[in-house]
């Protein structure tokens, strides 16, 4: 089994390197420290482009999945919507919002084992 990092380690890890990379990060929902699922809603200049979920792939390695709605979408209550039913359906949930020219690389490197 691969190890993984604790929820709030990698989240907090995250948003540092988002940070130090020049973009911004934010906390949206907080979860469980140690297990809590991880939501990524990625963004470049404040627009979302994405939004990705920490799944264990069939080679029992960590990476980051499509999921949600399809974006970019010009009506925000839609991501809202969505953010809230999975809040909702998962309250140890973390939900991250990653705003940089390329978020999804920066988290790609985070994941353990890369």
């Amino acid at each position: 089994m691969t190890p993984r990092l604790a929820a709030g380690l990698l989240v907090s890890a995250l948003v540092r390197a988002v940070e130090a990379a020049g973009g911004g990060a934010m906390v949206l929902a907080k979860g469980d420290a140690t297990a809590g699922a991880i939501l990524l809603v990625t963004a470049t200049r404040g627009r979302t482009t994405g939004l990705y979920e920490r799944t264990l792939g069939p080679d029992d390695a960590y990476g980051w999945t499509r999921a949600g709605p399809a974006l970019p979408d010009d009506d925000p209550a839609v991501l809202a919507d969505y953010l809230a039913r999975r809040r909702r359906a998962d309250p140890d949930q973390w939900i991250v919002e990653l705003d940089h020219a390329d978020p999804l690389a920066i988290a790609q490197g985070m994941i353990a084992g890369r």
